[in-house]
């Protein structure tokens, strides 16, 4: 995100040009949610579609009950906040199991797809379109 200082000048400019973005249509996501310089404070000063919840809560799940309760709380709170919640770095199938029980709207990760180049999506993502069946992912 841009602010690192939090002074008022700069969030009411930042608050200026994410509106902006969101008339073109841009949606808008906080990356790493609970990590780093995302703050509660942005949930209630932007105005976001999606929380991203951090790799590190997923990658303890399911056997770490302290990320097992921090992911759970993000998808509450996105949720009450009437946004979607975006699961990173999703590898298992438990770990899709638990988020999927708590609500957890989007997934990303290993699970699906390793990185692949930019040519190889956007045939993958043709193919989809043509064939939704063809979309798949392997464990």
């Amino acid at each position: 995100m841009l602010l690192k200082n939090g002074g008022t000048s700069d969030v009411q400019d930042t608050q200026h040009k994410l509106a902006a973005l969101k008339t073109l249509g841009v949606h808008l996501s906080i990356d790493d949610f609970g990590t780093g310089y995302s703050s509660l404070a942005y949930l209630s000063r932007f105005e976001i579609d999606k929380l991203k919840i951090d790799q590190s809560f997923i990658s303890g799940i399911p056997r770490d009950p302290t990320n097992r309760e921090i992911a759970a709380t993000i998808i509450g709170l996105a949720r009450n906040l009437n946004v979607q919640s975006v699961a990173e770095g999703v590898e298992t199938r438990e770990q899709l199991d638990f988020l999927t029980q708590n609500g957890c709207d989007l997934y990303q990760g290993y699970l699906y797809s390793k990185p692949v180049p930019a040519a190889v999506i956007t045939e993958l993502l043709g193919k989809h379109r043509q064939d939704p069946a063809h979309w798949n992912y392997t464990i």
